[in-house]
């Protein structure tokens, strides 16, 4: 018994944590880098790029999913805010769904049709997501300086543009520019599953 008891206290101590609701990751642990992954600008992009700025948001979102859509006007209203030369915020966005409405070449004419001020990236790997713990589009992460995350999920409490009260992503920017964490540090993303492809083990 006193074995067994030992065992658990143990197991319990050198457990790796993660978030509320993410799988991977928890709140202050330093994000994952990705290397260079093609664009839809036709550049390739990767983590270390955004070194100069000072915060770097994240999304993992695609072009199939209705949520993903619907996110994307409030995506490109938050990059004109927040981002640009001379600012010390930068949003990358990440797609790594594989169907064929997903792919670079439809996501170069998505890009193109909704005037994308910030980078949008295609990892046909799948890797960077499932080392982010990402599992929905859109699902957001806010990286201060040092790279660790202070915020992970949900861009804001609704769906609908008309009814939000709460932007989880700005409230997180805004913290992380003055050097701590927000109120909020983790919530529930709101979307549709990323379509991880899972490998068979032989």
């Amino acid at each position: 018994m006193k074995t067994t008891t030992l065992l658990l206290v143990l197991c319990s101590f050198f457990s790796v944590s993660a978030g509320e609701y993410n799988p991977v990751l928890d709140i202050e642990d330093v994000a994952p880098k990705w290397e260079a992954l093609p664009a839809t600008n036709g550049k390739r992009i990767a983590f270390d790029d955004f070194k100069a700025k000072q915060v770097l948001v994240v999304v993992f979102t695609c072009n199939s999913c209705p949520y993903a859509v619907d996110y994307e006007d409030r995506l490109n209203a938050f990059a004109k805010k927040y981002t640009g030369e001379g600012m010390s915020v930068a949003l990358v966005a990440i797609n790594v769904n594989k169907v064929e409405e997903d792919l670079l070449p439809a996501m170069k004419v998505r890009a193109t049709e909704k005037n994308f001020t910030f980078p949008y990236l295609f990892d046909e790997t799948q890797m960077i997501a499932k080392q982010f713990g990402a599992g929905y589009t859109p699902e957001c992460f806010v990286l201060n300086q040092k790279r660790e995350v202070v915020y992970m999920g949900a861009l804001d409490d609704s769906p609908d543009k008309t009814k939000v009260k709460i932007k989880y992503l700005e409230d997180a920017v805004a913290a992380a520019l003055a050097g701590g964490l927000p109120k909020i540090t983790e919530t529930v993303p709101i979307g549709c599953r990323i379509r991880i492809v899972r490998t068979r083990r032989k």
